[in-house]
């Protein structure tokens, strides 16, 4: 009976991967040419050369990297490897643990910062940018905007983050336009809650340090004359996770405060709700929409902040933690960046599958993104657990919005590769990558260091190995070895090394280069999974691509010790709309451009022979 279960699943699957996208996916006359390629830069760690990696090192003895390191040289390796968008992460000024007050900048408190170097998530002045990527911190502003002139220069898109939901612990505005008040200036103090509060309080409580856990101590336990358990705050602030406690746990996060967006501890909103319909109306009615309208002053002020990104010559934004703050919010907000920009790229970290088309449709995102379905199953099956069975069922369910869903293996959130902790092998990732990467026409992201197997394995201070440092001075070795002192030549990088990162540039380039990949699919999987007979198994996943100019077939192999020699074959519902003509051809595999393997198609069938070596993907090209 079980078996019997599993072959009506896949034959079920197979019905559902033959209808047509819902009018959300995209069809091939309303595509954009090519497919985005985000690479996330960790601003502070990208150009640093020391390798010195001191636990709770200080900027002189672990070294930073600053916004004048991102050199044309380093700008022109990017567009080699394929890449559309770089999202530099960590550019907003957030606390962090440094004597500024040459050039007026107030000291932060370790006991409510993170790590030595802080956390990009506890910004503390959005009108600003982090002094330490700076070579002259009086002037950052200037050195951000010189760098995103070079990085345009290239042709390339420059992204930024804006964190919505929570801002630092000791937030100061002290670079604020003209007319533009501080978070919490205006704030009602007595109150736990009212609308245009930007903050949430904790009447007649004040705040109190957090109690250590597992010994930890700020900055290692070295001496600092703001490091004694005690903060300033009173009345307490609700916690960025929403902690309601005056004395927010260890594992919450201490070091931000959670902002106000008219929407009460009850749950209740105090602000107007977007009409029925509005699901399918673009920006422009949306922006119509609020105007006129009365908003929360968090509102308002996010409007501001962004606006003035959009004028430094920003061109997009990735949302922390999007899903903590209202959709209507987004729509506001979202609405009123498109009207200045129509192009921005809009990027938002949400997690709950539930609320994934409200913040597309109503909350007017472009992309969000695939972390608990795509991301979570492909790492499973990297580690030698679970099917590739799975990926055909999240890939018809997101049919309708998965141009919208951003593919990634690396974040700056997630365990690297290559740490033992994930696969211990960065070469253990590649068929993952490649399905990851082709399979829909959502963009593709990667990590800096990702594409040369860097295992984040260093003991930075704050927090612990598997996730490079987003806390700490600190350098990233695989990645150095690549940068070379600057050149950004790969001179010190192994042989292997130097064959991976040529691989993810031939994948992400082809991505770009091959119209089928924003055009249609059809999972292959299931039809083949049904021959019982066949030594397709559940570590194989195959699929068509196809546009009106060419058409591809992808066939990748999960197995890190046995190879894939097998017959597969194309479903007859593909064989009709391919409309193949009878007899045999050869067709070249264009991903390494290595091999190649004959196609047999007959009158109501269609085959061809598979040997691949293990972890090897086949991108086919039939003509």
């Amino acid at each position: 009976m079980k078996s019997q279960f599993i072959l009506f699943s896949l034959a079920v699957l197979l019905l559902a991967s033959c209808k047509k996208p819902a009018p959300d996916a995209l069809e091939p006359e309303t595509m954009k040419p090519q497919k985005a390629v985000v690479y996330q830069v960790f601003t502070r760690l990208f150009g640093n050369t020391n390798t010195s990696n001191k636990p709770w090192g200080t900027i002189e003895e672990n070294g930073v990297g600053k916004f004048n390191d991102i050199t044309d040289v380093a700008l022109e390796e990017m567009e080699k490897l394929g890449v559309s968008h770089v999202w530099y992460t960590g550019v907003p000024h957030h606390a962090v643990i440094r004597d500024y007050s040459a050039i007026g900048i107030n000291d932060d408190d370790p006991d409510v910062v993170k790590g030595r170097a802080g956390s990009p998530y506890a910004v503390k002045d959005y009108y600003q940018v982090n002094p330490d990527l700076a070579v002259d911190p009086a002037k950052r502003m200037e050195e951000f905007e010189a760098l995103i002139a070079r990085t345009h220069a290239h042709g390339l898109k420059v992204i930024i983050d804006i964190v919505p939901n929570h801002v630092a612990r000791k937030y100061e505005g002290k670079n604020n336009p003209e007319g533009v008040s501080d978070f919490g200036a205006n704030d009602d103090t007595s109150q736990e809650y009212t609308r245009d509060n930007n903050f949430y309080y904790v009447p007649g409580e004040p705040f109190q340090v957090q109690k250590a856990m597992n010994g930890y101590q700020p900055l290692g336990g070295e001496k600092h004359p703001l490091a004694d358990g005690k903060f300033e705050e009173n009345p307490a602030k609700w916690t960025g996770n929403g902690s309601r406690k005056a004395q927010p746990d260890f594992n919450d996060w201490y070091e931000t405060v959670k902002i106000n967006y008219g929407v009460s501890p009850d749950g209740r909103k105090e602000f107007d709700s977007l009409p029925s319909g509005f699901d399918t109306l673009g920006y422009e009615a949306h922006y119509k929409f609020w105007k006129g309208k009365e908003i929360p002053d968090s509102w308002i002020k996010f409007k501001d902040i962004t606006q003035f990104w959009l004028g430094k010559g920003v061109d997009g934004f990735r949302f922390d933690m999007a899903e903590m703050v209202p959709v209507e919010f987004w729509s506001y907000l979202n609405s009123h960046i498109k009207n200045t920009n129509p192009e921005a790229f809009l990027l938002a970290e949400v997690y709950n599958p539930a609320m994934y088309r409200d913040y597309i449709h109503l909350g007017k995102m472009d992309h969000l993104y695939d972390k608990v379905e795509l991301y979570d199953t492909l790492k499973h099956i990297i580690q030698g657990h679970g099917s590739t069975d799975n990926l055909a069922s999240i890939q018809q369910g997101l049919l309708d919005i998965e141009h919208h869903m951003l593919h990634f293996l690396e974040n700056h959130d997630e365990q690297r590769i290559a740490s033992p902790e994930f696969a211990g092998d960065p070469w253990k990732a590649l068929p993952a990558m490649v399905v990851s990467a082709t399979i829909s026409t959502s963009p593709t992201m990667i990590y800096f260091g990702q594409e040369v197997g860097e295992p984040g394995a260093e003991n930075a201070g704050f927090g612990s190995p598997s996730r490079t440092s987003i806390f700490d001075y600190i350098g990233v070795p695989h990645h150095q070895r690549w940068l070379n002192g600057g050149k950004f030549d790969g001179g010190q990088l192994s042989v292997r090394e130097k064959e991976l990162r040529e691989y993810y540039a031939r994948l992400l380039n082809l991505t770009r280069e091959n119209d089928a990949l924003m055009g249609n699919y059809q999972e292959l999987h299931s039809f083949n999974r049904m021959d019982s007979s066949s030594a397709y198994g559940k570590k194989a996943f195959a699929f068509a691509r196809w546009s009106d100019n060419q058409k591809l077939i992808i066939v990748s192999n999960f197995d890190p010790s046995n190879g894939l020699k097998t017959t597969l074959k194309l479903s007859p519902e593909l064989l009709n709309i391919w409309k193949l003509e009878t007899g045999e051809r050869e067709i070249q595999e264009i991903l390494l451009n290595k091999k190649s393997t004959k196609l047999k198609v007959g009158k109501n069938s269609a085959e061809l022979e598979l040997d691949l070596a293990p972890l090897e993907s086949w991108i086919l090209e039939v003509k």
